[in-house]
């Protein structure tokens, strides 16, 4: 453990054996004495709440329990004479196509199945390592746990043929459209809305009315709920009354299509988390623009709307190391995709880049890299002033489940135009270092419009971007309607291409770059008065140029990666001269403000 502390690192997330997972007296005496020792050099420890992943089945307890506690799907197929049916959602599903185990997994929705899973987990960690919660042991980190009725996709062949199947297979079960179900479903339907879903289960499947639009909405909210009540905040209240945090990630931050299927909205699981995270599986910095910047906006949205700040990766080279070529990442690319992360917001770097492959020094020289970065960010405040719609409601009204794998093209004309648009806007404001915040249409209603502000969590935003297609629900419809009539600023995405340069000027970025660059990636944050901006460079080439600042003589700018820090190069008419190498990070720091 102390060697792991030279390396620079300041803690470990851990599980007791996975052989005889959770039953073994011997294994729960070797974690017990690996935590005393973790205490001992000054090492913090956040527990891993399953054997591999998903979460939720604890290594295969919780079926073993009660089998009625697996996951259901309710499919749909026309050619017989009654079309629907529940079966176990397994067979295509995350739970047979993932690079641990291909096994059964029990139901989120179920509240009966997740009281399990956390009497079998949560429970017996407490029952062994009572004296160190709160102390060494400070969180539970949750894997991956999704509604499991959709397919995915099938796990690159050279990769499946060496994950152990736990539960065989049924190759006589026909992939099929599926929704995920729960046995009280119906009664929580009926509750809220006062009808039957069973007459109405169509249109789960099929349509493209508003009456089939509003079920659907209706379904999926209620899907939503179920999810976040049953498994995300039962374990948060948990880990509450232990005195730890909730952390972990979910699956498939970087698609919205995927959200409805796998979690119902992915935004308000996350805020169901005290350290709210993602997974990062690439070093490739240029991911950031791609589909990184939404896998870490999603939790650090769900931080700040929270009034949180803490966020949370899992970071690795693992796209680089099973792909051909097997190279691990350098360096410079682990401290580039570090830096863009921590531009987002992420604080908490779960590493997956192995130490025993590296060189120590490279290791050390990673880890003074991050700590860097959050003795200065962390007790920061993000400081964007944009809010970017995350559409779930809308997506929720177009989703029509299909039996082979989902794609977007096997949607609806205007789920793919709200998709592209969504992602069009994130990935346009990135690379136009415009730093924003998610909302969806649950926190918008909640917001106070004044002052020609929409305010969040104590959080003021001057802007809100709207997506291509969307339709806000009354409640948060009129909380933008009053935004607009104290002065902000709606800005619509209304081209079927492209969000248009003179729509983009209209969100003023904190620093405008001269000359411009899509790979430069801009982090916004306010600590003691003072504005503190993140650059990284995220590209393969050098950048050198100016950022506009008010008052740019009085600005410090600091290197993450030697710990050197110098006034900056600048003038007043010019604005703070910068220079970043490829993958190159810097941070400047204002003078206080009033």
């Amino acid at each position: 453990m102390l060697a792991l502390k030279n390396l620079g690192l300041g803690g470990i997330v851990c599980n007791v054996d996975f052989k005889d997972y959770l039953v073994s007296e011997t294994n729960w005496a070797t974690l017990v004495k690996a935590i005393e020792v973790c205490r001992e050099v000054g090492l913090v420890v956040w527990l891993y709440d399953e054997k591999g992943y998903p979460s939720c089945a604890a290594g295969g307890l919780v079926l073993k329990t009660n089998p009625d506690f697996e996951a259901l799907e309710l499919t749909y197929d026309p050619s017989r004479a009654e079309p629907f049916a529940l079966r176990p959602a397994y067979e295509y599903s995350h739970a047979a196509n993932n690079v641990h185990a291909a096994r059964r997994y029990p139901n989120i929705m179920d509240d009966a199945a997740v009281r399990c899973f956390i009497a079998k987990t949560h429970d017996a960690y407490w029952e062994r390592l009572r004296p160190h919660f709160g102390a060494t042991v400070r969180a539970i980190f949750t894997d991956e746990p999704s509604l499991m009725a959709v397919n995915i996709g099938q796990i690159p062949e050279h990769i499946r043929k060496k994950v152990p199947v736990v539960d065989p297979l049924d190759s006589n079960v026909r992939p099929l459209p599926s929704v995920p179900w729960s046995r009280d479903l119906p009664q929580r339907f009926r509750e809220r809305h006062g009808e039957d879903i069973l007459p109405l289960r169509a249109s789960l499947f099929k349509g493209d009315g508003e009456a089939d639009r509003r079920v659907r909405r209706q379904f999926w909210a209620l899907v939503a709920d179920l999810v976040a009540e049953r498994y995300f905040s039962r374990i948060q209240d948990w880990c509450h009354a232990h005195n730890i945090a909730a952390t972990g990630h979910i699956l498939w931050e970087e698609n919205p299509l995927y959200h409805v299927p796998l979690e119902g909205n992915s935004l308000k699981n996350l805020q169901r988390m005290d350290i709210p995270g993602l997974d990062m599986l690439s070093s490739w910095p240029g991911a950031a623009i791609h589909e990184g910047w939404l896998a870490a906006s999603l939790p650090a949205s769900a931080a700040l709307l929270n009034g949180g700040r803490r966020v949370m990766t899992e970071v690795s080279d693992y796209s680089q190391t099973v792909g051909e070529g097997r190279q691990q990442a350098s360096l410079d690319e682990m401290r580039a995709v570090a830096a863009w992360q921590a531009a987002l917001g992420v604080t908490e770097f779960t590493l997956y880049y192995g130490y025993r492959s590296r060189e120590p020094k490279d290791y050390r020289a990673y880890c003074d890299f991050v700590g860097r970065l959050n003795a200065l960010l962390r007790d920061a405040s993000l400081g964007p002033n944009v809010l970017l719609y995350y559409p779930i409601c809308d997506l929720w009204a177009e989703y029509l489940p299909v039996a082979g794998r989902l794609t977007l093209e096997s949607q609806s004309p205007r789920m793919r135009e709200i998709v592209g648009s969504f992602l069009r806007l994130g990935r346009a404001m990135v690379t136009a270092q415009i730093s924003f915040v998610l909302t969806d249409h649950e926190t918008l209603a909640a917001a106070e419009a004044r002052d020609g502000a929409i305010w969040i969590k104590g959080h003021r935003f001057d802007a809100i971007v709207l997506p291509s297609g969307v339709e806000l629900p009354e409640p948060a419809a009129k909380t933008v309607a009053g935004f607009v009539a104290v002065g902000g600023r709606v800005v619509r995405d209304e081209s079927a291409t492209a969000l248009k340069t003179d729509r983009l000027a209209q969100l003023q970025p904190t620093g405008r770059l001269q000359p411009a660059s899509g790979q430069i990636m801009l982090g916004c944050f306010v600590r003691e008065r003072r504005e503190i901006l993140l650059l990284v460079n995220v590209g393969d080439k050098p950048y050198d140029g100016l950022i506009s600042v008010k008052d740019p003589r009085r600005w410090w700018v600091a290197d993450p990666a030697n710990g050197r820090i110098e006034r900056a190069n600048a003038n007043e008419a010019e604005g703070i001269a910068i220079h970043l190498p490829a993958r190159g990070s810097i941070v400047l720091v204002s003078p206080p403000g009033p």
